[in-house]
């Protein structure tokens, strides 16, 4: 049992007295009050005042007295269960009278952990503005529990239906702007003024829908948004500020990560039919990866693309390659940084994401001699530049010797966004079945996969931090090539005759369908049906 006193007061004022009896004026002349606390004659009635508590703590380090109090409770029971639990809380070792608050505790350890990558940290500090604070921030650290914290993710939720009106909203729109546009277009010449102002004003509408929030809170965002707050609150468990981590006990969607999906002729004609992709992580078949490579073959980063396709880096790792990490004798290419991309755009570059992503690769014969092409054209590109520049020098700026592989005419390397768009346009106007740039990547899992290699061998090619991350992302692609892996438990088992499926009777009466089977013996086995 904790040991201090539980006891009810109020907020009943009095005026205060002096000696005489007569009031205490204050500097205006107006008499002062003082409050009654425990001794108003009316706390004896059931609804007036309410419970407080106070607890003796063990004597501070300094000898100082503590003894942590508080009220507001509307039984007192409510009271006495609250300061047992402070007791409980400070018999196992948390700092009970702590005044910080979520809000000062986030920046805090936000501030410490400068051992989080850039990327990372701008992330955790945007999660910690936008969310934690507007919807936690007010809290004391020791007053943090589930419920809080559920509450931060419902008011997301809701925020999600928002969006998913305002989505409605902006497509609605779009369709009477086309719709205005084509009156318009279509209208005899001359065409009238109203039409032309129908149409405008429907690009105002337009405009203004697709400026409203559109973009949802995901199930893979929401995850992420736990566990960086349980990071943060673990932190808090180790300060001794909360008895344990609240964040953990939180229940969110299930999130399920996409599996890679491979573009099959069935897949692909629907996608013509309907324009939707089965799944948001595409893998080209070897023969569209062939289709693409052929038709982008002229392009300015036909090299890097190869590159991807076959020895499948990231996008950031091959647009931070430099010639000084490629081995041009023994073909081979050492991925130790790679360019990243923060939430203002700016381009930075920083160590692979784990210690395996810092790995060397071999390059295949072909992605060799196109990167030994590449060099002297680049040779050549530098030239040309260097003579633009002394020729205009207003117009042509010095040309910057990055060091890179992959770079623009003025030796700049690539922005990884812009290789992103530039990829995304060439696949628009070849008309080839969508994929993301990263897919690159899985289709050289995939190729891998398919010629052979083991899974060690791709998790390594990859640069994955484990065994499993591979397994489970690559061990369902290219099904065509496990054909003859399902046949061969067929040809195990010995069959009296070779038979074929070739039909499904119709059921008659009370029959139930049957699969037609011809034995391959000369017809010997016709019209039998199978058991």
């Amino acid at each position: 049992m904790f040991s201090g006193s539980i006891y009810k007061r109020c907020k009943c004022t009095e005026v205060k007295l002096d000696d005489l009896g007569e009031p205490v004026l204050d500097l205006k002349g107006n008499p002062k009050t003082r409050e009654l606390g425990t001794s108003c004659p009316d706390l004896k009635k059931r609804d007036h005042g309410s419970w407080y508590y106070y607890v003796n703590l063990p004597d501070g380090p300094r000898g100082e007295r503590r003894r942590p109090r508080k009220g507001g409770f509307l039984t007192r029971a409510a009271a006495q269960h609250a300061a047992q639990q402070l007791w409980a809380e400070a018999n196992g070792g948390i700092n009970v009278e702590s005044r910080e608050t979520v809000e000062q505790f986030l920046r805090r350890w936000l501030n410490n952990r400068v051992d989080l990558k850039r990327r990372t940290r701008s992330d955790y500090g945007d999660f910690v503005e936008r969310v934690y604070i507007p919807a936690l921030g007010h809290l004391a650290m020791r007053e943090l529990r589930t419920r809080h914290i559920q509450a931060m993710f419902e008011d997301i939720w809701s925020y999600n239906r928002v969006k998913e009106a305002n989505r409605r909203q902006a497509d609605q729109a779009r369709r009477e702007c086309e719709a205005a546009h084509q009156v318009w277009k279509q209208a005899p010449l001359p065409r009238p003024p109203e039409l032309r102002q129908r149409w405008t004003d429907a690009k105002e509408a337009l405009k203004k829908a697709r400026s409203k929030p559109r973009h949802d809170t995901g199930p893979g965002t929401q995850k992420r948004l736990r566990n960086a707050l349980s990071a943060a609150l673990k932190t808090a468990v180790t300060e001794k500020l909360i008895a344990q981590n609240w964040a953990d006990q939180v229940v969110l969607p299930r999130y399920e990560k996409p599996l890679a999906v491979v573009w099959t002729e069935e897949r692909v004609a629907r996608w013509r039919e309907t324009g939707q992709k089965p799944s948001p992580v595409m893998v080209w078949t070897p023969e569209l990866t062939g289709q693409f490579l052929d038709a982008a073959a002229s392009h300015r980063l036909y090299a890097m693309w190869h590159l991807q396709v076959f020895r499948g880096p990231r996008r950031g790792e091959a647009a931070g390659l430099t010639w000084a990490e490629v081995d041009m004798v023994r073909g081979t290419a050492n991925i130790v940084e790679q360019l990243v991309v923060d939430t203002t755009h700016q381009m930075y570059g920083e160590t692979p994401k784990s210690r395996s992503g810092r790995r060397t690769i071999a390059l295949d014969s072909a992605t060799h001699a196109l990167l030994v092409t590449w060099r002297d054209v680049q040779k050549a590109k530098r030239a040309d530049w260097e003579a633009k520049h002394q020729r205009n020098p207003e117009k042509y700026g010095p040309y910057v010797d990055s060091g890179y592989v992959f770079t623009q005419d003025n030796g700049t390397p690539w922005h990884p966004d812009n290789v992103s768009k530039l990829f995304d346009r060439l696949l628009r106007r070849l008309d080839m079945p969508p994929i993301r740039l990263h897919d690159l990547r899985h289709c050289a899992a995939s190729l891998s996969l398919a010629a052979g290699l083991s899974m060690k061998a791709i998790q390594a090619l990859l640069g994955h931090a484990s065994f499993t991350l591979t397994a489970d992302t690559y061990t369902s692609l290219m099904p065509q090539f496990e054909k003859e892996a399902a046949d061969a438990p067929v040809a195990l088992v010995p069959r009296a005759h070779q038979q074929l499926a070739t039909e499904v009777e119709a059921p008659r009466g009370d029959i139930r369908p049957e699969m037609r089977l011809i034995s391959g013996r000369g017809g010997e086995g016709e019209g039998k049906t199978a058991a």
